[in-house]
């Protein structure tokens, strides 16, 4: 099978030839200009050679015209920290205007995702990643004032997020326009302890399906269900053919999470305690777990988030080769 032949088999729930594995990254510094990141990005597809490619930008691409500031430190996730808060008042939600998909650093991710899928093999899926409306309005105004503002001034926010969903919605359909096969839909507050699930509907999923819908014909969009006491059920009829969560650190299981997805599952591998602390052979049965767990059926082979900039290469390689010999 090529790639895009195996992932639509897992999906739909089909035998395959082996489980596909995917594993990636961010790239501080190169996440900065188009071109770097579309290099860093092809070059860890070279050295890899994973069943998808998922173009991984700094958190910040999708904001920076609004103001956004943010800075490289360091962090061994390869993400960076922001600055002064764009959003301080509630009233600053308002002066959000709508940004054109094609200008300024949403037109600079473009330019990559042109890049990365013209120096890729045609059966090579590429995934952009997209942050939902609550996670870019976290890092427009801070993550504790942002939960302020949706109890306190509900209204005053709203139409902030509905300015920042129509500016995904335009960039999303852009970006499938360049040929890609689906989105990364970033979701982070998801979780008991941030939202109540009457307020996540409220705030999230009514913001987030009109911008799945504008990657209907995708058929690799990945739900990324971020951090502990997830809301599973509540976002596990999104319009996506995979789902990926932390699923060695909080509820559910891997096979649990199968039983209650009608599509693929993606995980099995802790991101620190395996990939950057363990060895080869910890990764090894990782993945025979993961395979034991769901019979290797619907099944990605991959880990709940990013994988730390300071994962041992020869970990990596062992996930990779590791589907190889199951």
């Amino acid at each position: 099978m090529n790639k895009r032949e195996r992932l639509l088999a897992t999906i739909e729930g089909r035998a395959v030839d082996r489980v596909p594995v995917a594993l990636w990254r961010h790239w501080p510094v190169d996440d900065q200009e188009p071109t770097a990141l579309a290099w860093s990005t092809l070059r860890f597809q070279q050295l890899f050679d994973w069943d998808l490619v998922k173009v991984t930008p700094a958190s910040s691409f999708c904001l920076r015209d609004w103001g956004a500031m943010d800075h490289w430190q360091g962090h061994y996730h390869g993400t960076r920290e922001y600055g002064a808060p764009v959003i301080v008042n509630p009233d600053d939600w308002a002066r959000l205007r709508r940004l054109d998909p094609t200008r300024g650093a949403l037109g600079a991710q473009l330019e990559a995702l042109r890049r990365i899928r013209a120096g890729l093999p045609a059966d090579v899926p590429v995934i952009q990643t997209v942050f939902n409306p609550l996670a870019q309005a976290k890092n427009l105004a801070g993550g504790a004032r942002l939960l302020a503002h949706l109890r306190q001034a509900p209204e005053a926010v709203q139409p902030g997020l509905r300015v920042i969903a129509e500016t995904t919605e335009a960039f999303v359909a852009a970006a499938m326009a360049e040929g890609i096969d689906g989105v990364f839909f970033a979701v982070q507050h998801a979780q008991a302890h941030l939202l109540s699930a009457d307020e996540y509907v409220r705030f999230g999923r009514t913001y987030d399906l009109p911008i799945l819908d504008r990657a209907r014909n995708g058929w690799l969009n990945v739900l990324h269900l971020h951090g502990e006491q997830i809301y599973f059920d509540l976002l596990a009829d999104y319009p996506v053919q995979v789902v990926n969560w932390h699923d060695q650190e909080t509820e559910p299981a891997l096979a649990d999470g199968l039983r209650r997805f009608a599509g693929a599952v993606c995980g099995g591998i802790r991101q620190e305690e395996t990939l950057v602390l363990g060895d080869a052979a910890a990764v090894r049965a990782a993945v025979r777990a993961a395979l034991e767990a769901t019979g290797g059926r619907r099944l990605i082979v991959g880990t709940g988030c990013v994988t730390p900039t300071t994962a041992p290469l020869g970990n990596l390689l062992a996930a990779r080769t590791a589907v190889e010999s199951a």
